[in-house]
C-alpha cells in the first residue's frame, strides 16, 4: 500500500502536467473554433456592406477564412501535445495529392468555381441559364457547386463544372432587353390602320423606351393574316410586365378600331356529278 502511494505521488506532477495541457488544449480549440466563426462572420458582414465586392464571393470567402484558422487551430493543438507537425503536414500533403487524383472532378469543381468568381459571368441576384441543364436566378457559387433559384421558387444546384463547361446566357447582366411581339392582320383589313393602332399602343406605352425607337413593321404573311411586329426595347426590371401588357392590348386595340380576329378559311367547292364527268373527273360511288 505504501508502495503504491508512493508510486501515485511520483506521477502527481506528470498527472497535473497532463491535466492542465489538456485543459488548455481544450481551451485553444474551443476559443480557436469561436474565433474561426467569428472571424468569418466579420468577414462576410464587411464583404457584404463594401459595395465594392461582388456578393457572389462572400460565401466562398467566409468558407476560406474560417477553415484556414480551423486547420490552425489543429495543428497548434496537435504540437500542444507534442506531435512533430511538420512530420504531419508532409503525410498530410501526400495524403492530399492521394485524394486528390481520387477526386478529379471534385477538383474540376474547384477549379470551376474559381474561374466563375474570377471572370465572373454570373453574379448573384442575375437570372441565368445554363444551356442544357437549368436556368434561374443565382443564389450562390461555392467552392463544389452553384445554387440557382428557378422561377417556380425550386432551388437547382449544379457543379461547377457542369456550370463553367457549357454556354451561360446572363439575362440580368445589360440593363435594356429588346422585346418582339408578333400580332395577326387578317387579310381585308386595313392594315394601315392596324400599325397606327399598334404604333400609337407602343409608343404611348410607359415600359417602352424611346432610344432605341420602338418599330412596328410588316415580317410575314400566313394563310389567311399578315404577320405584324412590334419590336420594342425595355429597362431589364420591366421586360416581363412590358411583354404580358402588350400581348394583353394589342387585340384589344386592333378590336376598338374594328379590326376582327382572324381565323383560318377554308374555300370548298362542291361539283355535282354531272360537271365532274365533263370534266373528266372520276366519282366514286
Amino acid at each position: 500500500m505504501m508502495e503504491s502511494l508512493k508510486e501515485l505521488i511520483v506521477l502527481m506532477p506528470d498527472v497535473r502536467y497532463l491535466a492542465l495541457n489538456i485543459g488548455l488544449t481544450l481551451l485553444i480549440l474551443v476559443l480557436g473554433w469561436a474565433a474561426s466563426s467569428f472571424a468569418g462572420r466579420s468577414v462576410q458582414k464587411l464583404a457584404a456592406r463594401s459595395p465594392k465586392i461582388d456578393p457572389t464571393i462572400v460565401p466562398m470567402v467566409y468558407t476560406v477564412t474560417v477553415w484556414a484558422i480551423r486547420i490552425f487551430v489543429i495543428v497548434a493543438v496537435l504540437a500542444r501535445f507534442g506531435v512533430q507537425t511538420a512530420s504531419i503536414i508532409a503525410v498530410l500533403g501526400a495524403a492530399g495529392l492521394a485524394v486528390g487524383l481520387a477526386l478529379q472532378g471534385t477538383l474540376q469543381n474547384i477549379a470551376a468555381g474559381i474561374m466563375l468568381l474570377a471572370l465572373r459571368p454570373l453574379r448573384a441576384g442575375e437570372y441565368i441559364s445554363v444551356v442544357g441543364k437549368g436556368d434561374g436566378t443565382v443564389a450562390e457559387v461555392g467552392l463544389f457547386l452553384t445554387r440557382l433559384i428557378q422561377i417556380d421558387g425550386i432551388h437547382l444546384t449544379l457543379p461547377n463544372s457542369l456550370v463553367w463547361g457549357n454556354p451561360i446566357i446572363n439575362y440580368s447582366r445589360n440593363a435594356t432587353r429588346r422585346l418582339d411581339v408578333e400580332v395577326s392582320v387578317r387579310y381585308g383589313d386595313d392594315l394601315e390602320l392596324a400599325l397606327r393602332e399598334l404604333s400609337s399602343l407602343v409608343q404611348h406605352h410607359q415600359h417602352v423606351l424611346s432610344d432605341p425607337a420602338p418599330q412596328v413593321m410588316v415580317i410575314g404573311y400566313s394563310e389567311s393574316a399578315t404577320t405584324v411586329n412590334m419590336r420594342v426595347w425595355a429597362s431589364t426590371e420591366n421586360y416581363w410586365d412590358l411583354r404580358f401588357d402588350l400581348y394583353r392590348n394589342a387585340l384589344q386595340v386592333l378590336g376598338r378600331a374594328g379590326l376582327s380576329m382572324p381565323i383560318p378559311v377554308r374555300e370548298v367547292q362542291a361539283k355535282s356529278m354531272t360537271e365532274a364527268l365533263e370534266h373528266g373527273g372520276v366519282v366514286e360511288p
